[in-house]
């Protein structure tokens, strides 16, 4: 098999367009783009369209627009060209038809008669026996007469790889040395009844055509992986294929109760995390670590710094779990490393409609400039601007009962008195004077400034949690500010 140093990298991401995107496969994509990178290799993206009925065009031109939303670049494929097109494997059906029909000519596959039924009462009495239960061979070697027989029947058959008799030994990039005996890697079908080529068939013909040399992909494709060298072996005979590729598993990732994370599971759709305002390079960097690890000791870095340090070896063949909080936290962290002007252009969908809930003539740029480096450290997300400065656009703050009942308890409506007196009188171009406005309020009532600036905070603002609250109330101004706090008493008096 080859190996990184032997020859030019060519790695291939090839999804199929069944729906959203989900971060498996995104982490999937990651490994591959990483790796050829790091070797300045070749990034082949291919489309595994040969399922009429769960493909769709809208699918495609989503996967498409996600990809380029996380970064990828990629070197062959839809949208790029390169000289193995088309890069659609619905578009390559007669290369598949060629290719099956070479190998039945060579004897290394042939037809398969069996019907479900058969099949299945076979497996169940193998089962029984205590034997393996996958193909048993049935329709190996039939007769002229066996064949006749079957036509005038009116069976269609399937197209089967013939598996020589031998164990088969490879070295997993991440798992090392694994081998497969004979007996439990059985003759398959590459091609369906109806003339369909199969994934068995189609993924390493494409590989084989598109010289791919290092093949990454998720732990559940490893039992494919042993039939997929011997057919590799069969197109290197039949002068198809150059090589067999090094095969590298990556670990799956687990979701709640130590399960697979699968596409049904809330967390796993990348629209998901798109739509909350994670950052591209915040989701990756998480991602990235399911598996993998720049440091022992770092865990937020960039995209660069990942592609200098990534060798396939170092993958962790273990599960890795997919945890929320830890993704929130290290997308918050790259949220920090942007500069403000960037960080502000990013929030800029989140600020107008359908999101945001003032009017557009209503929004105050000079505010938003004004407040967004505050705002830019308490974010996990870009979603929760709205909520976190709406104060500052809407002419009433938001009516929120939860914080009403929590912040404003016996004596708040002194205090609030108290405190708009003393702000009334403040010097409204200094945050810190207003800190000590409300603090002198605080402790005329016998209050500390934490206890003292809540009912502040949410006759202003309508929550107990948001910006720092007296450079907010610097931006927001002297005369709202103490419109809010009257019309908080005026609530608490009725």
């Amino acid at each position: 098999m080859s190996s990184v140093a032997s020859a030019p990298v060519r790695v291939r991401f090839c999804p199929s367009p069944t729906g959203n995107p989900h971060v498996g496969l995104v982490r999937t994509a990651l490994f591959n783009w990483a790796f050829a990178k790091h070797h300045q290799g070749t990034l082949v993206f291919r489309i595994e369209d040969t399922d009429a009925a769960r493909d769709s065009e809208e699918s495609y031109n989503q996967l498409l627009d996600s990809l380029r939303w996380l970064g990828f670049d990629w070197d062959e494929g839809p949208e790029v060209g390169g000289p193995h097109a088309p890069y659609r494997q619905s578009q390559r059906m007669d290369i598949y038809k060629d290719v099956a029909q070479k190998l039945q000519d060579a004897g290394r596959a042939y037809h398969c008669y069996c019907s479900t039924a058969e099949l299945d009462a076979r497996r169940d009495a193998a089962r029984a026996a205590g034997k393996p239960s996958g193909y048993d061979g049935h329709c190996r070697d039939l007769s002229a007469e066996q064949v006749d027989a079957y036509k005038a029947e009116g069976r269609t058959p399937i197209v089967r790889f013939r598996m020589p008799d031998e164990t088969i030994t490879f070295t997993d990039l991440v798992r090392g040395e694994l081998t497969f005996t004979a007996e439990n890697v059985p003759d398959y079908g590459i091609v369906r009844a109806n003339g369909a080529p199969l994934y068995t068939l189609v993924n390493p013909v494409d590989d084989a055509l598109m010289e791919i040399t290092h093949v990454l992909r998720g732990e559940d494709l490893l039992s494919s992986t042993p039939r997929q060298i011997a057919l590799y072996k069969a197109l290197i005979d039949l002068g198809i294929a150059k090589q067999i590729p090094s095969f590298g598993h990556l670990p799956y990732v687990m979701g709640e109760g130590n399960k697979k994370l699968s596409k049904r599971d809330p967390e796993s759709s990348l629209n998901l995390y798109r739509e909350r305002g994670f950052l591209p390079e915040g989701l990756l960097n998480y991602l990235s670590l399911l598996g993998w690890s720049l440091a022992a000791d770092r865990d937020v870095f960039t995209m660069d710094e990942m592609v200098a340090a990534f060798e396939i070896s170092d993958v962790n063949p273990n599960p890795a779990r997919f945890d929320l909080k830890k993704c929130e936290a290290i997308n918050a962290d790259h949220i920090r490393l942007l500069d403000v002007k960037d960080f502000t252009e990013r929030c800029a969908p989140w600020l107008q409609a359908p999101f945001a809930p003032w009017a557009p003539e209503d929004f105050d740029e000079a505010k938003w400039q004004a407040v967004a480096p505050h705002a830019q450290t308490r974010l996990k997300v870009l979603s929760e601007i709205t909520d976190n400065v709406d104060f500052l656009f809407l002419a009433e703050p938001v009516e929120d009962e939860a914080s009403w009942t929590k912040a404003m308890k016996e004596g708040s409506d002194a205090l609030l008195r108290t405190a708009r007196e003393k702000l009334e009188s403040a010097d409204w171009t200094s945050a810190e004077a207003l800190k000590e406005a409300v603090l002198a309020a605080g402790e005329t009532h016998g209050l500390k400034l934490g206890k003292a600036q809540a009912p502040v905070r949410v006759a202003v603002t309508g929550r107990t949690i948001g910006l720092p609250l007296f450079e907010s109330l610097e931006i927001l101004g002297k005369e709202k500010t103490l419109a809010r706090i009257d019309a908080a008493l005026a609530k608490l008096a009725a």
